[in-house]
């Protein structure tokens, strides 16, 4: 795959405005990315900046933290897709996986991806520099248990955002048939490669026309 296609453009803090989510649809067209990634708001301006491009708009549920009700964020990603998202990244309940509860974090994503239908790619969003390699693991089994189409590693606004080292865990968690998305602090093409090296086959970046 070419590498444009590995990445979704990014922009998620709270503080981007209409004129930066415009810029940033115009530029996803123009390196042909494989999809941008913006807040729930924005979900029906970026969806209108890139009609009639390949160009996918994805958006965040239950972002930054995950302690939503499990019902909150399945009617958030029932809502982002009806105003045009292709794409779910859900951040899971992190304590509650590091409780021991993975039933519960399985049966969300379960909930959210029946909710959204087969034809909406749903990422899991783990948290990773938040857990141990032992609950990062179980949490990986948990999204592809619940039926998610990607786990990914980080949203950026926590700790720490992707290692090689964790990507290669999800990756081998995981297998092929999963898709793995690195996220938080890839800036540079060669950060891009070793994230592709060690297994991912998505990057979150909001350096991908730097990248490119």
């Amino acid at each position: 795959m070419k590498l444009n296609k590995l990445i979704d453009q990014t922009i998620l803090k709270p503080d981007a405005t209409p004129e930066q989510i415009i810029k940033l649809c115009k530029e996803a067209k123009q390196f042909d990315f494989m999809a941008v990634c913006v807040n729930p708001a924005y979900v029906p301006l970026a969806s209108s900046s890139l009609k009639g491009s390949d160009v996918k708009v994805c958006t965040v549920i239950g972002f930054p933290l995950g302690m939503n009700l499990t019902k909150t964020k399945v009617e958030e990603a029932i809502l982002a897709v009806k105003e045009g998202a292709d794409e779910i990244d859900m951040v899971i309940n992190i304590g509650l996986l590091k409780a021991g509860n993975d039933t519960y974090v399985e049966k969300e994503v379960r909930e959210i991806k029946k909710a959204v239908g087969r034809e909406i790619v749903l990422k899991v969003i783990l948290e990773t520099c938040l857990l141990t390699d032992d609950e990062i693991v179980r949490g990986c089994h948990a999204a592809k248990n619940g039926g998610a189409d990607f786990v990914k590693t980080s949203t950026g606004f926590s700790t720490a955002g992707a290692s090689v080292a964790v990507v290669k865990l999800m990756r081998q968690t995981v297998g092929e048939t999963m898709g793995v998305k690195a996220s938080g602090g890839i800036r540079t093409g060669e950060d891009l490669r070793k994230m592709v090296a060690a297994g991912a086959n998505r990057i979150g970046t909001s350096s991908g026309t730097k990248i490119i």
